[in-house]
């Protein structure tokens, strides 16, 4: 049976991931030159829009799959997939295994993104030059630039996104005293990823602005307060919420397609 779970999770996750990820790129690049230290014009503005998007393509299926492996056979070996789950004890359950799921998934998702990042703030370069360029520079190291901070971001919105979720799916189900249809489960989740959006933004930008740094500034250093000062004191509020409105577009309309397809997916397969 965890075989099957497996199986099911792996794929529908890796489907999801890949939907929302190339679907919503745009929006992704829009946010990210937004956030760039340099200003968006000067990252690229509207020009280059798919900058990046091989290096999404490669890291997506693996990334989604790997979090949603780990997130449910967390949930099952907890307890929190079964019908005997305290309900008091079932959001520590989700968080626990939201926060696991994307340590695991981060150890993916970061190469990917500091490479889809920097060809999306310089479109100039292609992904694979850009890929290149930070090997010679940084090394392997170098593609993990931002790794703490991108887990720093993740789990917050992964502790107030996925509880969330399961809350609302948990009392529209009892309300119409059924199970959830797909749909249903997808708006739970475009409410949520957009609540969890918005109030993570700041650690986006802080992740972004790490990512995007010079080797060997202090930026780079991944000193997330410093990052997050620095940020305040040149562009105030606005600068920590730069991109707010992209991000939270791309996960609403990418948490409704997201969360909606690796339902759908996995009830199909299980």
């Amino acid at each position: 049976m965890l075989s099957v779970m497996f199986t099911a999770c792996c794929f529908a996750g890796g489907c999801a991931g890949m939907c929302v990820d190339l679907t919503l790129f745009p929006l992704d690049t829009i946010k990210t030159r937004l956030q760039s230290q340099q200003g968006f014009y000067k990252a690229g503005g509207f020009r280059g829009i798919y900058a990046g998007v091989p290096s999404a393509a490669v890291g997506s299926f693996p990334n989604a799959a790997a979090f949603f492996v780990t997130y449910d056979c967390t949930k099952s070996l907890l307890g929190a997939g079964g019908v005997l789950a305290a309900p008091h004890v079932a959001p520590v359950t989700h968080m626990l295994a939201a926060s696991l799921g994307e340590i695991v998934a981060c150890l993916i998702r970061v190469p990917t993104e500091v490479v889809k990042q920097r060809t999306q703030a310089s479109p100039s370069f292609t992904t694979y030059h850009m890929l290149l360029a930070t090997l010679r520079e940084e090394g392997v190291r170098g593609l993990y630039r931002g790794y703490g901070s991108t887990v720093l971001r993740e789990i917050p919105f992964s502790l107030v996104q996925f509880p969330l979720w399961e809350y609302l799916k948990t009392l529209w189900s009892l309300r119409q005293g059924h199970t959830l249809y797909s749909w249903q489960a997808a708006v739970c989740g475009a409410f949520a990823g957009a609540v969890a959006a918005f109030v993570t933004t700041p650690l986006d930008v802080a992740k972004t602005r790490i990512m995007l740094a010079k080797a060997g500034s202090t930026t780079a250093s991944g000193n997330i307060p410093l990052v997050l000062y620095d940020v305040w004191k040149s562009r105030g509020l606005t600068g920590l919420f730069a991109g707010s409105i992209p991000r939270v577009t791309f996960i609403s309309v990418g948490g409704f397609i997201f969360l909606g397809a690796y339902e759908k997916v996995r009830r199909t397969l299980l």
